[in-house]
């Protein structure tokens, strides 16, 4: 495994349309915006979206949503304690040595090493936290973003009723008709360093960024309904370049070409030389 080379900065534009990219549980489960109308879309929906991939890809990974456990474990605690080489050190309770569990957490998953974790479960004397070298942002919409509703209703009963028919209606559905997003994210040296996080690794995580949202479909999000329409990837010479994340990232302009663009087409996108290393972009529209 190769040391990552040095800093990484990335950008991922994604299209939406008609689809709902991340419900908001606490709104009835209507797409994310803030208060300023602006589409959201959580770092940890993101992050999900990643280790999805990445487990695609055969990848070891801690963190996996329940509908995707394909060890035998179903919960966190049971796929830690899975582990021979991490439950031989933190049998040994306050004793352990946490670096070396650390250590071994990092080796084993994927995640770990990449985004960091938390272990601390009911009834081990052992807690640890691991700081992950990767970090990105909430994605949010270039423009504000019209989310449409719709009631929709089922042609069953589900269950008997005393008059022999229940209600048909199931509940609301929401969209958005279509809004393009940005993901924006980076990847420490200092961090990889720790964790072991590699070239390798990096490598892994541009794939699964093009590819994010592949194998992904569901109700709220048809296929095609959602689509990484280009990737810029910089890989710096430096642990520490001159240039900040925040300079990189704002150095690709976005200006919608219409009142209402309806399509990623209808958006004029440039580049401006940050004074870094020129990124690698893919386009896949």
């Amino acid at each position: 495994m190769r040391e990552l080379q040095g800093k990484i900065d990335f950008l991922a534009l994604v299209a939406v349309s008609n689809a709902n990219p991340n419900g908001d549980p606490l709104n009835g489960n209507r797409p994310r915006e803030n208060f300023e109308g602006y589409g959201e879309i959580s770092d940890v929906c993101i992050k999900r979206k990643i280790r999805n991939r990445w487990q695609d890809m055969g990848q070891q990974i801690f963190v996996k949503s329940d509908d995707r456990a394909d060890d035998g474990f179903g919960s966190l605690k049971e796929r830690a304690e899975g582990s021979a080489a991490l439950q031989e050190e933190m049998k040994k309770g306050k004793k352990a040595n946490r670096e070396c569990c650390a250590r071994i957490a990092c080796e084993e998953w994927l995640d770990v090493r990449s985004f960091g974790q938390v272990f601390a479960f009911k009834g081990s004397e052992v807690s640890l936290g691991v700081r992950g070298p990767v970090s990105i942002h909430q994605a949010v919409s270039v423009q504000p973003v019209d989310i449409i509703s719709m009631q929709i209703t089922k042609s069953v009963n589900s269950a008997d009723s005393k008059d022999g028919k229940a209600s048909d209606t199931m509940g609301t559905k929401h969209r958005i008709g279509f809004g393009l997003y940005v993901i924006k994210g980076s990847v420490n040296v200092q961090l990889a360093e720790k964790t072991g996080f590699s070239q390798e690794d990096a490598d892994l995580l541009r794939e699964a960024l093009k590819t994010l949202y592949e194998n992904d479909a569901s109700s709220a999000r048809p296929e095609g309904s959602m689509e990484v329409c280009r990737l810029y990837w910089w890989q710096h010479a430096e642990k520490m370049p001159a240039v900040s994340s925040a300079r990189v990232h704002r150095s690709v302009k976005i200006r919608p070409k219409t009142d209402r663009p309806a399509s990623f087409a209808d958006y004029e996108i440039t580049y401006e030389d940050p004074g870094c290393a020129e990124p690698e972009v893919y386009d896949f529209v």
